[in-house]
């Protein structure tokens, strides 16, 4: 627990036990530990160069550990100033590499990384550095990387990171596949699946994608693609797939999915007032329904066209037929 503040388990452990006793020599401390004596007396003087422990003065031989109010409080400012350094210094780095990377040379905007060890931190580091939305199209015949479940999504919840999955079909039989989705429901993410994905993909922020290359050596490899057109390929392939895609749904039963399912009657009406240039209050008032019932259903109209924006869903509507082209 206190690993963050530089202490090992074995110093920790030396602390705990010097704190509930409150003072004690070597070789009382150690049976305690179950410990050597020579370790726990390393770890003692190891406290004492964090302040967290000291020789007593009233009684020779015996340690006496320091106020955890006090102790810890100056670790915890301590390490509160090195991670503040530590943002200053990667911010200035981001400003630099954003100014060197304004124009890039074309070489530079595809990088190849090979080794099962280096696609996984690339893939690790793509993710846990999004900060709005990762997005995934995620094959039956995973590698070194897969698109749900090893911890990284946790942590993007809690930046609140959006996160969109498009699985294969096959996904589903693999014996980890239920399970893993499973878990990503329960965190939110949206998951869509569909028959096969044309490629293993992530695009994270729409700034970074990482694309895994089918080898048939024993290296995997992946190329990591910058800014560019390259990069907006890509993230329009996966938006292609994820319109055209079912979307998975977690209920008593477990994972199902949710077959396509055209407008209503009401949803029609409400996207052509919407679209006659009225408000959702207005459109409200016309229809006598409540403000929050016309802003679920856009917000469903919208998840059923595969968009994100209110303009796309205009345009989505008439390329559906879902409203008249002609008065």
């Amino acid at each position: 627990m206190l690993g963050a503040l530089g202490l090992e388990d074995t110093h920790e452990a030396a602390y705990r036990a010097l704190v509930s006793v409150g003072a004690a020599d070597v070789p009382e401390l150690a049976r305690r530990l179950a410990r050597g004596e020579r370790d726990t007396e390393g770890a003692l003087r190891r406290l004492e160069q964090h302040g967290l422990a000291a020789r007593s003065s009233a009684r020779p031989g015996r340690w006496v550990a320091a106020p955890p109010g006090v102790a810890l409080g100056a670790l915890l400012t301590r390490q509160r100033h090195e991670l503040e350094k530590a943002e200053l210094a990667a911010a200035l780095l981001a400003e630099e590499y954003r100014a060197t990377a304004a124009e890039p040379a074309v070489h530079d905007l595809v990088e190849v990384v090979t080794g099962g060890a280096a696609v996984a931190q690339r893939f690790l580091q793509l993710r846990l550095g999004a900060h709005d939305e990762v997005c995934a199209l995620v094959t039956g015949d995973p590698v070194v990387v897969t698109g749900v479940g090893n911890g990284a999504e946790e942590q993007a919840a809690d930046r609140s990171v959006r996160y969109r999955v498009v699985v294969e079909r096959s996904v589903l039989d693999q014996p980890s596949g239920i399970t893993e989705l499973t878990a990503a429901l329960g965190r939110d993410e949206q998951v869509r699946v569909v028959d096969r994905v044309p490629a293993k993909l992530v695009v994270a922020d729409r700034s970074l994608a990482l694309v895994p290359l089918a080898s048939h050596s024993s290296e995997p490899a992946a190329l990591v693609v910058h800014a560019g057109g390259l990069l907006e390929l890509l993230s329009g392939l996966f938006e292609s797939v994820w319109r055209d895609a079912l979307p998975l749904r977690l209920g008593a039963s477990g994972v199902t999915e949710q077959g396509p399912r055209e407008p209503d009657g009401t949803d029609l009406e409400i996207l052509s007032l919407l679209l006659a240039g009225l408000t959702d209050a207005s459109v409200a008032k016309q229809l006598d329904l409540g403000l929050r019932t016309v802003q679920r259903r856009v917000k469903h109209l919208m998840e059923l066209a595969g968009v994100t924006t209110r303009l796309q869903l205009g345009w989505h509507a008439y390329e559906r037929d879902w409203v008249a082209r002609e008065p």
